[in-house]
């Protein structure tokens, strides 16, 4: 039975995540927790994950908060036909977003956090926003983080950009080889370095672990030589029909630059295919 954890402030960006998950999920047994975070005073007013009312008393704000999730209940099962492997909870909490989420991760054995790039008031021209940023950065959970035009499609193609640099460990690399086991899919090692793909011992070390890892299941390793990874990983998305990129948290070089800094129009994978970043 897996846990899953769904951070929502009730926009379409959210509700597209739910969609994503429940269909990600349909064959899985899962308890889906839909967690919405709400606080009367002191926060910023792009902290999309909060709703915030003048003048509102905790118990008003509360009733609101646990009627919306309500709706959105009703609202999946209007939407889908009813799964007898799947069962909801919904949490209505006030604390910071990250200190919720860090609680219930605990308290409900969450094994994923499922959530879209942006909030109610995302800001254009961004890869994704702050809340989401911060749940990837902060929280030692894996995440799956579905843009806002993300439309689920079985994930066959499965991209895995890295630069070697980092040692992998076999329970970190888990969530991404049960999904291509999963749907009989294909691990897509993809490293790209501006002056040259080649390796020095230490990346070729981790990159024989990668190979022994993937032992078994269908995989591939690709290098590109180009100045801007976004610009390559976009290439390469096309190219291979990629459904899904799986992503280190703790590889900052690639994480910052693959799914924090795109902006330019002619980088759209950021809006189209989710992420699985892993910790």
């Amino acid at each position: 039975m897996k846990n899953i954890l769904i951070p929502t402030d009730f926009s379409e960006n959210s509700w597209n995540a739910i969609e994503y998950a429940l269909h990600f999920f349909k064959k899985s047994s899962c308890n889906f927790f839909l967690l919405h975070v709400s606080s009367v005073s002191g926060l910023s007013a792009d902290d999309s994950y909060y709703v915030q009312y003048e003048n509102a008393s905790a118990s008003t704000l509360s009733k609101s908060s646990k009627s919306l999730l309500k709706e959105t209940i009703n609202r999946i099962e209007k939407c889908f036909p009813k799964n007898n492997n799947h069962r909801f909870f919904t949490i209505s909490d006030h604390n910071t977003l990250i200190g919720s989420i860090r609680e219930h991760i605990e308290k409900n054995n969450i094994n994923l956090i499922v959530m879209g790039t942006k909030g109610a008031s995302g800001i254009k021209g961004l890869a994704i926003g702050g809340n989401t940023g911060n749940v990837i950065t902060k929280v030692k959970c894996t995440t799956l983080v579905v843009p806002e035009n993300a439309k689920y499609t079985r994930p066959r193609e499965v991209a895995f950009p890295t630069d070697f640099s980092i040692v992998y460990h076999p329970e970190t690399l888990q969530p991404l080889a049960d999904i291509v086991e999963e749907n009989s899919g294909e691990v897509h090692v993809l490293h790209v370095d501006k002056n040259s793909p080649s390796l020095n011992e230490e990346q070729q070390k981790n990159k024989e672990f990668l190979e022994d890892y993937f032992t078994g299941q269908k995989h591939g390793f690709y290098f590109l030589a180009h100045e801007h990874i976004e610009n390559a990983v976009q290439q390469f998305v096309d190219f291979k029909d990629i459904s899904l990129i799986g992503i280190l948290a703790k590889n900052l070089n690639y994480l910052q630059r693959i799914l924090f800094q795109p902006s330019v129009d002619q980088i759209s994978y950021y809006k189209n295919v989710p992420f699985l970043v892993m910790h």
